[in-house]
């Protein structure tokens, strides 16, 4: 098949130093598992439907599921982001001088019948999937960099509030000058919170505010850029739409999705 994905010398000698040690019995050839899964992930196949040029779909599965439990996908993108950092910049801006955070609106995941199931484990957190008025999602937030690519995500349930989802952020927020959001994330505790850690805040007022507040519309408008990514995010099949029951095993499909897009 000339239409397959294979991963570049160069791309996989950045991936290797995140790579889990081997123990006992060598690895398959990692460049062709990963590829494999790449390319399952993109374009939302069955394992079974796997191109015979990956190798059997057993070893594709089994090495998903086993690293992405590990949280090695996430360990990809973490890594490569804090890579590409600037220290003067801190991984926000590259292109230009003043550096800024973009925080995300919120962005619904459909859950596909095979994953919506509500039941779980005792003792466990869930499957992270909530009803709402669009049927079964997940809800993924998301920082992104002056540049709109991400740098740092979680999921939660798709009824959970906005504010849930900033106050969780607000603890892996990088130091930066500006952060930009949108109205939604308009509240007096998180522009406090941010003036604490010596953010600036440009998110537009509530239209119910009784004292307006002014923000900077020509800095605003480059928030775009992280609707473009999440735009990009959802190409890839099997994060528009979530099949995998675990909610680790579907964050490793989103961070395998932005690694490849935003920092290979």
């Amino acid at each position: 098949m000339s239409n397959l994905f294979w991963l570049t010398d160069a791309q996989m000698a950045r991936l290797e130093p995140f790579f889990p040690n081997s123990h006992g019995k060598p690895r398959v050839d990692d460049r062709r598992v990963l590829s494999g899964i790449i390319f399952i992930n993109r374009n939302g196949l069955r394992w079974c439907d796997a191109p015979r040029e990956y190798g059997p779909p057993k070893t594709l599965y089994n090495r998903w599921n086993h690293w992405s439990r590990m949280g090695v996908f996430t360990r990809f993108m973490t890594g490569l982001a804090a890579e590409a950092a600037d220290e003067k910049t801190i991984m926000i801006e590259v292109s230009r001088r003043t550096p800024c955070v973009r925080v995300s609106l919120r962005k619904y995941l459909k859950a596909h019948r095979t994953a919506s199931s509500l039941r779980f484990k005792k003792g466990g957190r869930g499957r992270l999937i909530g009803r709402t008025k669009g049927g079964m999602n997940t809800k993924l937030h998301a920082f992104a960099d002056a540049q709109g690519r991400p740098i740092s995500m979680f999921i939660t349930a798709g009824p959970v509030n906005d504010y849930t989802g900033a106050a969780a952020m607000l603890r892996s927020l990088p130091q930066a000058e500006w952060m930009l959001a949108d109205r939604g994330y308009d509240a007096d505790w998180f522009r406090d919170a941010l003036k604490d850690k010596g953010i600036k805040a440009c998110i537009p007022g509530r239209k119910g505010r009784k004292k307006a507040i002014g923000d900077d519309k020509r800095r605003y408008k480059r928030r775009n850029r992280i609707e473009i990514m999440f735009g990009r995010l959802k190409d890839w099949r099997r994060v528009a739409t979530r099949e995998a029951r675990c909610p680790i095993v579907f964050l490793s499909a989103i961070a395998l999705a932005a690694t490849v897009l935003f920092w290979l």
